[in-house]
């Protein structure tokens, strides 16, 4: 077992270092450069030759490579051109808003999805089965910002029930006296016992939530659909409606329990893509997520950021898929690593 997660560790730092490499060189080739970012419109040529070497542009390439990857390794990705700050800083104070809103997200999408999943599978062909397919293709055809904007025409433009966009109320935030234990706010304001900041969070998170729950919901329902189908016909399920077992224990316990393993390789794909996938939703609802900061760093050619950002979310989806692999050894202990 140990061997076997030491490979699988090794192939995710190898996976890494290529993108690390993939990164760099395709921001030093593009046209755009950093120092354009630094000294705005119509610089002096001795204000260039200044910044270039601040940035160190001024050496080799593959000198340029080497010291980038010698500081990445010491969790050093350099000063956002934008906010000043180091990269890292910024990833910390922003990736907290898109890992709140992600899981809450996705634990919603599960928790829904995969019930309507199993009973469209033991409905199969009736009116049941046809609703749970066709919310299904609607989810996956519907575009998140399409679907976000309808949203906030609704809810806040006609009804008026939750906020347009950001986090928390900023009078709020300034006069409650709020502040921050974990980074988690929903969880900050449980714990703090500020209900009225906790509603506050809340009603911001609907909607933005709602737009990824939709999206994701319909990739459970149709996933635990195929997968119960043919569970469903299995020798067992038969022998246990035979012996007059509950059929929801039959369902929801023994069926369902046979499709945990390419349904948690399901979540932890979801959930890593929905990491990368968070930045259009960001963008619409104006969450301080590491979504919005990596548009904005892409639109004022914010290199290091890009950079950073890149490697975090590659990282995030790496990791969250090598915990899966983990978590299957103690779902069916009939598996064996393969060294």
């Amino acid at each position: 077992m140990k061997r076997y997660m030491f490979k699988r560790f090794g192939m995710l730092l190898g996976i890494l270092f290529g993108v690390l490499t993939i990164t760099f060189f395709l921001t030093r080739v593009l046209p755009s450069s950093p120092v354009e970012m630094m000294l705005g419109a119509k610089p002096t040529a001795e204000q260039v030759a200044q910044a270039k070497v601040e940035l160190g542009l001024d050496q080799p390439l593959l000198y340029q490579y080497a010291s980038y990857v010698k500081n990445a390794l010491m969790g050093d990705f350099g000063v956002s051109l934008r906010t000043g700050q180091t990269v890292t800083a910024d990833i910390q104070s922003h990736m907290l808003a898109t890992i709140e809103l992600v899981t809450i997200a996705i634990t919603l999408s599960v928790m829904i999805g995969v019930p309507i999943g199993v009973w469209s599978a033991v409905k199969r062909n009736t009116m049941v089965d046809q609703g749970a397919r066709s919310l299904s293709i609607i989810g996956v055809a519907v575009p998140s910002f399409f679907l976000a904007i309808m949203l906030q025409m609704l809810f806040y433009g006609v009804l008026g029930w939750f906020p347009l966009q950001g986090r928390i109320s900023a009078e709020l935030m300034i006069d409650s006296g709020f502040s921050p234990i974990t980074g988690f706010f929903l969880l900050d304001a449980a714990i703090s016992q500020n209900w009225l900041v906790f509603n506050d969070v809340l009603s911001h998170m609907v909607l933005p939530i709602l737009t990824l729950s939709l999206s994701t919901l319909a990739i459970f329902v149709r996933t635990t659909r195929n997968l119960m189908v043919e569970v469903l016909k299995q020798d067992y399920v038969r022998t246990g409606h035979a012996y007059g077992l509950n059929p929801k224990r039959i369902y929801f316990f023994y069926a369902l329990k046979a499709t945990l393993i390419p349904l948690l390789t399901v979540v932890g794909l979801t959930y890593g893509f929905m990491l990368g996938n968070s930045v259009i939703v960001e963008s619409v609802f104006d969450w301080p997520g590491i979504g919005r900061y990596v548009v904005n760093a892409v639109i004022t050619n914010d290199f290091p950021a890009v950079m950073g950002v890149t490697l975090f979310l590659s990282g995030s989806y790496l990791m969250v898929n090598f915990i899966v692999d983990l978590i299957y050894f103690s779902v069916d202990p009939r598996l064996t690593p393969q060294e």
